[in-house]
């Protein structure tokens, strides 16, 4: 019996360009808002709109897919989800309250669970439609 060992060089590779798309995708679509936007009443807003954070998942759709797809799930999950943390965590680690590690701890939990979900769904369908759809 051979037994193949898997090469960890292509794996990190995968994982380490999710990670450096997640931060170019952050700085292209929230890294340029950084003010807050003050209504009539007095509160305020932002500094995101819906649109901008909408875009970065749409804009992380089709990396974390094409990962999937070539049954990269760990690096689709995990490079995502570092990517998204670490840039998390440079725009906001200016906030003097401190309160900006409970953001970025719930950019990372939402990241690991929205692309963990995504990928494994990707995955486990294309391994139901590599076998004829017959579900053995």
């Amino acid at each position: 019996m051979r037994i193949r060992l898997t090469k960890p060089a292509p794996r990190l590779s995968v994982t380490l360009v999710l990670a450096g798309v997640a931060m170019a995708a952050w700085a292209a679509w929230l890294g340029w808002d950084q003010h807050r936007d003050v209504h009539p009443d007095g509160s305020t807003t932002g500094p995101y709109e819906a649109w901008q954070v909408i875009g970065l998942g749409l804009t992380l759709l089709a990396p974390v897919c094409w990962a999937a797809f070539r049954e990269h799930v760990p690096a689709a999950v995990f490079g995502t989800t570092i990517g998204l943390t670490v840039a998390a965590y440079y725009d906001w680690s200016d906030d003097s309250s401190g309160l900006f590690a409970i953001g970025v701890g719930m950019v990372m939990i939402g990241s690991l669970v929205v692309t963990g979900g995504l990928s494994l769904l990707i995955a486990s369908s294309k391994r139901k439609a590599g076998d004829g759809g017959s579900g053995r």
